[in-house]
């Protein structure tokens, strides 16, 4: 089989990571505190605790993170000797404007990101960048209340106009917010905060908090997006979301319509990014609850304006969904994808962290996605978190990843050369060992580089790669023909 008949010429393979999971120098270079820099460790089952500023003694494991802040060149080498084509990360909004309300962007904060650009471009790396991954400027959160403020909405557009525009002749591959669709699920308050900088008081209706950030970000992004079509023409401006498969538990019809409302939530976000306008099933929840979302006169020309080039989506896992619940469920032992009557799935295994291993709902996931949209597809993050051990040699033997990605790249080139779907490209998520975003920890690693680090934030920070890098390696070389 001919290289090319595989995966498209192009195909963008790569490794994803997020500006604030991995850069560290949380306060260099004028760089303002974000909404994740008041985040604590935390562990499985010990949830992150939010602070109200950056307060002394506490240990917080994104200020140093790995580091990349100072080690960028080290690490864009290793990447380029993988043979990485593309590298997903993120601009950290508070390191370009540190409060978020400023009227000029931090200068230093400008150039760091011409330097990382420059230098993967150099090694024939092509950035792809996400403009908010969970990094609005604190002071937004704590002045404004987040995106409960339609002022964040021009903040925001600021902030992508100047990134933009001084950076659109090296990134053609734009996102705008970070799975979106996370914070439907606001029995966790750790995703409202991070997403939308969004706390919710005692008496508020939760959901009715979380639509009405979410339409001004939802505004925001269609904002962003026509300017980065008035700026230049051939830019590629996606949304990204979070999609984990659901199934049904069973064809009992109120198991089937289970199903059909957990789609709602899955799909709410990206409906209105790819088609302008709300859907109908969220007008009608919007009469029926009396909720009111701050949907103004103008807003549906404004989405209708900025509607995405393509979804980026990260898969890890698969969720199944009951009409009733399943009382024997162990929930110490499942993740529920964020959604309401989630249970087991006896036919598929779970990593030590309890997240579901389903390659082949990543394939139902992409035909599912190209048959409603219509758009071309990027996965810019799956990966498999586990705990990785240096052997006396040095070595780092990580087969069970290996094995995990193997299984999802043989379901996306199915759904590639047998079911048509247009892929764009791949990034595997924790491309180098970082900071865990759910639990702050780093025994979780999801890299195929090795980071000497622990979670206490001691180590040498030294880098060596995993087996997982020379097998990656040579999938890339071969366009995904040999895995």
């Amino acid at each position: 089989m001919s290289t090319s008949s595989v995966f498209p010429d192009g195909f963008l393979w790569g490794g994803a990571v997020a500006a604030h999971q991995l850069e560290g120098g949380w306060d260099a270079g004028g760089k303002g505190p974000s909404v994740v820099d008041v985040l604590t460790a935390g562990a499985h089952g010990v949830p992150r605790r939010v602070t109200e500023t950056v307060e002394p003694g506490e240990f917080y494991p994104n200020h140093e993170a790995v580091d990349f802040y100072h080690r960028f060149r080290e690490d864009i080498a290793l990447f380029a000797e993988m043979g990485l084509r593309c590298f997903r990360t993120s601009i950290a909004w508070s390191r370009i404007f540190p409060r978020g309300d400023e009227s000029e962007p931090n200068q230093e904060g400008l150039a760091f990101y011409d330097d990382l650009f420059d230098e993967l471009l150099a090694r024939g790396i092509e950035p792809v960048v996400t403009l908010s991954h969970f990094e609005m400027p604190l002071y937004l959160a704590r002045e404004y209340g987040g995106f409960r403020s339609r002022e964040l909405v021009d903040f925001f557009e600021r902030f992508a106009r100047v990134c933009i525009e001084r950076y659109h002749s090296k990134v053609r591959y734009w996102m705008t917010f970070n799975e979106i669709n996370n914070q439907m699920n606001t029995e966790s308050p750790l995703f409202l905060w991070t997403n939308s900088g969004v706390t919710v008081a005692a008496g508020e209706d939760a959901q009715e908090v979380m639509y009405r950030a979410g339409h001004h970000e939802l505004l925001a992004s269609a904002r962003a997006v026509a300017v980065g079509r008035e700026i230049d023409p051939d830019l590629q401006i996606g949304c990204m979301i979070s999609s984990a498969t659901i199934y049904p538990y069973s064809c009992d019809p109120a198991d089937m319509m289970a199903y059909q409302r957990a789609n709602h939530d899955r799909f709410f976000f990206p409906d209105v990014h790819v088609r302008g306008r709300y859907p109908r099933y969220a007008l009608k929840e919007f009469e029926r609850q009396g909720w009111d979302v701050g949907i103004r006169d103008g807003d549906e020309a404004i989405l209708a304006a900025g509607t995405v080039d393509y979804i980026g989506f990260s898969y890890y896992m698969s969720v199944v969904v009951r009409a009733t619940e399943d009382t024997d469920l162990d929930e110490a032992n499942v993740v529920s994808g964020g959604l309401k009557g989630a249970v087991a799935n006896p036919y598929i295994s779970t990593t030590e962290w309890g997240w579901p291993i389903d390659p082949v709902g990543l394939r139902f996931t992409l035909n599912v996605l190209q048959e409603r949209y219509d758009l071309p597809l990027f996965i810019v993050e799956n990966g498999f978190g586990a705990v990785d051990e240096v052997a006396p040699d040095g070595a780092v033997h990580d087969q069970a990843r290996i094995a995990y990605l193997r299984e999802h790249i043989e379901q996306m080139r199915l759904a590639v050369t047998e079911d048509g779907v247009n892929l764009i490209g791949y990034t595997p998520w924790g491309i180098i060992d970082l900071v865990s975003f759910t639990t702050g920890e780093m025994k979780k690693r999801y890299g195929m580089i090795y980071v000497d680090r622990d979670n206490e934030g001691n180590g040498t920070l030294e880098r060596r790669p995993k087996d997982s890098f020379a097998w990656y390696k040579h999938v890339i070389s071969s366009n995904g023909a040999d895995l």
